[in-house]
C-alpha cells in the first residue's frame, strides 16, 4: 500500500460521521468499573489480613519454638555426681 493510498483512506475514514452509542453503554461501563473497583479493593484486604496472619502465626512460632537457641546436646550424659 503505498503512502498516497494511504494517506486516501485515512482521510475517507476522518469525513465520516462518528458511530453511534447506544445509550445504555455508559451506565454499564461505570457500573462494570465500580464492580471491578469493589473486587479489587476487596482482594487487597484480603491479602492485607492474609499478611498479617502470616505474621502474628509466625512471631507466635517463634516464639514457642525457639528456633535460634542451640538445643542441647544428646551425645554426652551430663556430669553429675563428682
Amino acid at each position: 500500500m503505498t503512502r498516497m493510498r494511504r494517506e486516501a483512506t485515512v482521510r475517507r475514514m476522518l469525513e465520516r460521521s462518528p458511530p453511534h452509542v447506544p445509550p445504555e453503554l455508559h451506565a454499564d461501563a461505570a457500573r462494570r468499573g465500580a464492580r471491578i473497583l469493589r473486587r479489587r479493593t476487596l482482594a487487597r484486604r484480603a491479602m492485607w489480613l492474609l499478611l498479617l496472619a502470616v505474621t502474628v502465626a509466625f512471631v507466635v512460632w517463634a516464639l514457642t519454638v525457639r528456633p535460634w537457641v542451640e538445643p542441647p546436646s544428646e551425645t554426652t550424659p551430663p556430669l553429675t555426681g563428682w
